[in-house]
């Protein structure tokens, strides 16, 4: 391969990967946009999920005490026909031990009446506790459900108005990549993931700095980046560099594809 064939080549990898880093970049800045929207929606579908749990429970819990309530109820009728019982079997009574074991049993069916009464109040009071917390399970879900809406509205506003650009940015991203090597590739992700802004190409500014540097580039350095001969690397940030005129190609050809994207 001559020379001008390897400075083609090096050039055409680092339009690529600028072109690349465009593309992330205005990735992510779309992603950013969302912010922590996703991740609030899906907090708040959790939330309603549970919250409709604790209410399935809640009716379940006082179908169980009305149940109960209905077999102590259940209970006092068959005790005062019990009674009633007693009642007319006291009139043809024969004996004083007839007599006495007749009351005995009038007495502990009044017991278990006074016992019954007593499982039903509380029942009753259990109730009143389950009907206040089902209340307030009702307006934590309506007010879960009213944030739910909101948070999905300003989702679904973003991404209609971004999805159109990001299918293409994503769809273009894969092609860029493929023109790539895959060490080169693998070395441009392993920079980007080191910044939080995920710069792993940088332009050389007019100060002959690497963008976001304060080290200025060294003249002869600054020639080769200009002349694209090969990749070169800032010592100090490890970000790869490309010439302002590369930089301001590539930023008007991806600039276009963004508006074409956008129409």
């Amino acid at each position: 391969m001559t020379t001008e064939e390897q400075q083609k080549e090096t050039e055409q990898k680092l339009r690529a990967l600028y072109d690349l880093q465009l593309i992330d970049s205005r990735i992510d800045e779309i992603r950013n946009m969302r912010g922590e929207l996703p991740l609030e929606v899906q907090d708040l579908e959790q939330a309603i999920s549970e919250i409709s749990s604790a209410l399935e429970r809640n009716v379940e819990q006082k179908n169980e005490v009305e149940s109960e309530i209905a077999k102590q109820r259940n209970k006092i009728e068959e005790c005062e026909l019990n009674l009633k019982k007693y009642d007319q079997r006291l009139k043809v009574v024969r004996n004083d031990r007839e007599y006495d074991s007749i009351v005995n049993e009038q007495e502990y069916q009044n017991l278990e009446i006074n016992l019954a009464n007593k499982s039903i109040d509380k029942f009753n009071e259990l109730i009143v506790e389950l009907d206040e917390k089902g209340e307030e399970l009702e307006l934590k879900l309506d007010e879960r459900k009213g944030h739910l809406e909101s948070k999905k509205g300003e989702l679904d506003e973003i991404l209609e108005d971004t999805k159109k650009e990001e299918e293409v940015l994503l769809q273009k991203s894969n092609e860029f990549s493929k023109v790539i090597d895959e060490d080169l590739r693998r070395e441009y992700h392993r920079i980007r993931n080191n910044y939080k802004n995920g710069l792993a190409i940088v332009s050389l500014d007019d100060r002959g700095a690497a963008g976001g540097s304060y080290f200025t580039i060294p003249p002869q350095l600054q020639l080769e980046i200009e002349t694209r001969t090969r990749i070169i690397k800032d010592e100090y940030s490890g970000r790869i560099l490309v010439d302002p005129k590369l930089a301001h190609e590539e930023q008007q050809k991806i600039q276009s594809i963004i508006n074409l994207s956008k129409l």
